[in-house]
């Protein structure tokens, strides 16, 4: 047998907790299976520990398994590695492992569900170079019982104004486009980029607006002839407040009474006007949202069939009888 390296004093380190050696070792047994066969060193250096904690560990792992079916430990229920590489190389090799694979694992679908929405996530501005994101959809794939299926995030007609805005937000420019407001005019505005978001499906920029002087909001398939300005913006995102709700009251905002099951009326917070009114009806709330525009109100009350009902005024709930009625002649 070779003989065995001198191995060097163990740095000064406090002693791990129960919980700090378990969740420790969560971490070292995958990496010690994916890299195969590592020093002692090379653990050391990646976990940022000790060498003797390293081989501390090393050790535990070797007495740890899963009791078979007599509901004693036997050989082939526990841990094991290359002993004579450890004691002689100082080198790492787990030869045999158990209960890893019989974790529940994601499946095939639920890992492509989690990856689309990662790229949804590096779409947004703020997300575009993360490299974690990245990182992570990797590691969704490597651990899937099964390849997962290749997706994209669908680009849709608004995926040609979001290159455009992210651009504006990396190089800090003001951005210029036609909007068409609420009551059907259409104006040129000049905007501050600050922030993408998104509800369910649309999609909204908020910015300082130029033209207001203050903060609004604008939904992208409201805006046209959008441009990059050489202008550089006033407003610095990281110094400006936004407030939690996507939408903000204007003098110009639309008051619409509806009546809706208690269950989703935490989902139309962001409309309800401030100081609204609210009262009990058997099992219906009734209450007063503010929009922009009727469009949106059609919307809005699609996306929460049999729940929600316009009680006023008689404008809106035209507009969403008709918007319905027209629905309906498509499948006839």
């Amino acid at each position: 047998m070779a003989e065995k390296r001198h191995r060097a004093p163990a740095r000064s380190v406090p002693a791990p907790q129960a919980r700090d050696k378990l969740a420790f070792l969560l971490a070292f047994v995958p990496w010690l299976l994916e890299h195969d066969r590592v020093t002692v060193a090379e653990a050391a250096a990646h976990f940022g520990v000790s060498e003797e904690v390293i081989r501390s560990s090393v050790s535990l792992v070797a007495m740890s398994g899963i009791p078979g079916a007599t509901g004693t430990y036997q050989h082939d229920d526990l841990f094991d590695i290359d002993w004579e590489a450890f004691e002689n190389d100082d080198e790492i090799a787990i030869t045999q492992h158990v209960g890893i694979d019989d974790a529940p694992r994601l499946s095939a679908r639920e890992a492509a569900a989690l990856i689309a929405g990662l790229q949804y996530l590096q779409a947004l501005p703020g997300n575009a170079d993360r490299a974690s994101i990245r990182t992570l959809v990797e590691k969704l794939s490597r651990g899937a019982s099964a390849a997962p299926s290749q997706l994209a995030v669908a680009g849709g007609p608004d995926s040609e104004i979001l290159g455009i805005v992210q651009r504006a937000v990396a190089e800090g420019r003001r951005v210029r486009f036609a909007y068409l407001s609420s009551r059907g005019e259409r104006e040129e505005r000049d905007v501050d980029p600050l922030r993408v978001e998104s509800i369910d499906a649309d999609w909204y920029l908020r910015g300082w607006d130029h033209l207001r002087q203050g903060l609004r909001t604008f939904r992208f398939d409201r805006m046209s002839g959008l441009v990059v300005t050489d202008d550089p913006i006033e407003h610095d995102p990281a110094e400006v407040h936004l407030p939690d709700t996507l939408f903000e009251p204007s003098a110009e905002d639309l008051e619409v009474t509806i009546e809706a099951s208690a269950e989703v009326v935490g989902l139309l917070a962001d409309y309800i006007a401030d100081g609204a009114v609210t009262q009990q009806l058997g099992d219906r709330i009734r209450t007063t949202l503010r929009v922009s525009h009727y469009h949106g109100l059609k919307r809005l009350v699609a996306g929460m069939p049999g729940t929600v009902r316009v009680v006023a005024p008689e404008q809106a709930r035209q507009a969403i009888a008709e918007w319905a009625a027209a629905g309906l002649a498509r499948y006839a």
